[in-house]
């Protein structure tokens, strides 16, 4: 397969090698787990601007969409991207191969420590700052969707019923994506 047609962000500059995609998510996957997302936003954009604001956030909801996890989804898309089928295995390889093994050796080490009281004060820790990294990504993409009233309301919508309203996501996600396809098909024509 070659890689997709699109060109690269206008400040970007060659798109990345096959061992760039594979090193840039090796960093990503030793970086943190499950919360990566803030990391690989900053990667692939402000460091090495792979990636345009607009265009991550556009392959995010994409992303978001599929099943799986949105950081391999992207791991793949962005590799696909850039260097076709090789550049894709490169980027999931990388992203996954350092974590799966700090995974299963801190999960040795759980079975071991799991009465401890302070495995249970390390993972509260842990939590608020996912927490944190949570909010500060949810930020940062919602910069992009300045002065798009439209768009916003999709996010408010989305908020609302998911958060609020606690209503599923797949029907939610049935519903608000084709809005949102739509408005941004009408704001471009």
């Amino acid at each position: 397969m070659t890689p997709s047609p699109l060109p690269p962000p206008a400040e970007g500059g060659p798109p990345p090698r096959t061992a760039e995609l594979f090193t840039g998510f090796l960093l990503l996957g030793l970086s943190g787990f499950g919360g990566v997302l803030p990391m690989a936003r900053h990667m692939m954009v402000e460091r090495r601007r792979w990636l345009s604001a607009a265009e991550f956030l556009d392959l995010l909801g994409l992303c978001q969409f599929l099943p799986g996890g949105n950081i391999i989804n992207m791991s793949v898309a962005v590799g696909l991207r850039f260097r076709g089928v090789r550049g894709a295995a490169a980027a999931l390889v990388g992203l996954i191969s350092a974590p799966t093994v700090i995974v299963v050796a801190l999960g040795t080490l759980y079975t071991r420590f799991q009465d401890a009281p302070a495995m249970g004060h390390m993972f509260a820790g842990l939590a608020a700052a996912a927490s944190a990294l949570l909010v500060t990504m949810a930020l940062k993409l919602l910069r992009p969707l300045r002065g798009q009233p439209l768009a916003l309301g999709i996010v408010a919508l989305a908020v609302v019923a998911i958060a609020l309203l606690r209503l599923p996501l797949l029907p939610t996600m049935l519903v608000l994506a084709p809005a949102g396809i739509l408005l941004a098909r009408g704001r471009a024509a």
